[in-house]
Formats: structure tokens, sequence, C-alpha cells
């Protein structure tokens, strides 16, 4: 294993979660910003939208009232009062010799009548076009200027996304130069062990024909950490006092197996006396318990049987007693009745 090619990766991997976090704080900051710039262009789109309304309302409220209309003699709730009467005296001068009243049809003012009439109306038009234009130009404004920071917002978002592409090309770019600078350090790195390899195997062929395990020398099995230690693959067998220390731990092994197991068999049996005596002890409390439910329902019982007597007995003396105060004739009517 190349430690300082795994270490160098383990760096360059922090580096670039690093900058990965760096970069999504970034956005995330960029992000918060657009919001509440969104937010303060909605509030002031509701702002501009609620002056509008109430510009509008002030409008016909203040030069749109219902006095002014055209129609509005036909619906006027104070007509009557305004209406003057067909005779104020004898010589009103409304009246004609005659004495008689305003025929049906004649209007003399007509002409002067419709003249206002049509300039009142052509007035009434031109302020409405006029502030319907006012309010076209500032609905206008307002959807100009939210185009414009839409588009601003946009363009900045473009801007970010190309900045990030631009950093994972780099980032991709880097990767490969470094994933083939490591390839090519592997391969020299390869050749290199193929030849010290080469070299050890050559070494250790030498050291074989030339040691003392083809020999068979019967001291080559002693460790060098010290005589009570062999080395495993030079080793030629053990003497008998090895052999009889060997098997006397064996049987001491077996010994205290067998103490352990005696020792286990000895606390299960005492855990299961514990059990059964819990268990009977639990069956004697449920008994007693099962004792005591069956008194008390018992003593229910009787107790309800009591009182069913009791109110059985009030009951006949209640029904003895209305009969006692029934009148006969109605008695015999009821029976009649009942009979039938």
């Amino acid at each position: 294993i190349d430690k300082d090619a795994l270490d160098a990766q383990v760096k360059e991997r922090k580096i670039q979660e690093a900058a990965e976090k760096a970069r999504h704080e970034e956005l995330a900051n960029e992000m918060k910003q657009n919001d509440k710039i969104m937010c303060m262009l909605e509030e002031r789109q509701k702002n501009d939208i609620r002056n509008i309304n109430k510009a509008l309302t002030e409008f016909q409220k203040n030069f749109q009232k219902p006095e002014t209309r055209r129609e509005f003699d036909l619906s006027d709730p104070q007509a009557l009062k305004k209406d003057k009467p067909a005779r104020l005296s004898d010589d009103d001068p409304r009246c004609t010799v005659s004495g008689l009243q305003k025929f049906m049809g004649e209007d003399l003012n007509y002409d002067q009548r419709m003249k206002f009439q049509k300039e009142q109306l052509r007035e009434w038009s031109l302020q409405q076009q006029k502030d319907w234009q006012n309010a076209l130009a500032d609905q206008k404004f307002t959807d100009d200027l939210y185009d414009k920071n839409r588009i601003a917002l946009d363009q900045k978002a473009i801007e970010q996304q190309r900045k990030e592409e631009e950093n994972k090309r780099a980032v991709c770019a880097a990767t490969k130069e470094f994933n083939i600078n490591q390839a090519a350090e592997v391969v020299e790195r390869k050749k290199l062990e193929k030849f010290q390899k080469m070299k050890d195997d050559m070494a250790e062929i030498s050291s074989l024909l030339q040691g003392d395990f083809l020999s068979e020398n019967p001291e080559q099995a002693i460790s060098s950490f010290g005589s009570h230690r062999v080395v495993t693959d030079r080793w030629k067998g053990m003497n008998q006092d090895q052999l009889m220390a060997i098997r006397n731990s064996q049987q001491q092994q077996v010994l205290e197996k067998l103490r352990l197991k005696e020792e286990e068999r000895q606390r299960d049996a005492e855990w299961d006396r514990q059990r059964i005596q819990d268990a009977r002890a639990q069956m004697i409390l449920e008994r007693h318990q099962q004792r005591q439910n069956r008194e008390r329902r018992q003593a229910l019982d009787s107790v309800n049987a009591e009182l069913s007597l009791e109110q059985k007995s009030k009951n006949i003396y209640l029904k003895e007693e209305e009969y006692s105060n029934f009148p006969t004739s109605q008695y015999y009517a009821q029976f009649n009745t009942t009979s039938r």
C-alpha cells in the first residue's frame, strides 16, 4: 500500500469537499439574497396595487358620485323633497291663464339640457380616459420594474451556474491529471517492485541453497528470542519432556472443565429449585385471590337476592294499596276493557 499516495488522495478529497462546501454556502447565501429581493419586490408590487386601488376608490368617491350620474334623477331618494309642487300660489308664473299644468312631452329647455349633458358626458369620458391611462402607465411601470428585476435575477443565476460549471470542469481536469500521474506512478512502482522481487527471490534461493534448512541442521529451529521458542518452518519435532508437559497441561484443562461443568450444573439446579418455589408461591397466591373473589361474589349475590326480595315485597304492597283505593265502578270498567 502506498501510504503517501493515499494521504495525498485524502488531502485532495478534503480540499475538494471544502471547496464544494464553500460553493454550496455561497450558493445558499445567494439564494437567500435573491429570495429577500423577491419578497421585497412582491411587497412593493402589492403596495403599488393597493395604492392604485385606493386612488381609484378616492377618484370614484370624489368625482363619480351618484348624484352626478345622468340617470340619478330616476333613483334619487330625495326626488320628492326636491320637486316643486304643481302650483305654489295663485300668481304662479308657471301656470297659464287656463290654469293647466305642463303637458307630457313638452320640454322647453331640451336643447340647452341636451347640450349641457353632452358636454358633461364628454368631460366625464375624458377624465375617465385620463385616469385609465394613468393607471395603465403605473401598471406598465410596475411590470417593467418587475421584469427588469426578474431579468437581473435570471442573469445572476446564469452567471452563478456558469461559474459552477467552470469550477466543475477545473476540478474534473485536475482530477484527470492527478489520476494520470497516479497511474504513471503505479506503473513505475510496479516495475520497481517486480525488479526488487526478482532480486529478493534470487537472494532467497541462494540463501536456501547455502543455509541450514536443506542441510537438516537441528539447531536451526532455535529462535533468537529464546531457547523456549522455535521457528515453525524449521522445527523437526518435540522431545519426550515437551510431550509429557503438554499431556499434563491437557489433563489439567480436562479436570478444570469438569469442575466448571459441575458448578454450572449446581447453579442450574439451584435456579430450577428457586423457579419451582416461585411458581408454587404464585399458584398459592392465585388460589387465595380466587377464593377471596368467590367469597365476595357469593356475598354480593346474597345481598342482591335480599334486595330483589325486598323490592318484590314493596311492589306487591304498593299494588295492594292501589287496588284498595281504586273505585269499584272504575275497576269493573277497566276490567271489562281489559277482557275485551
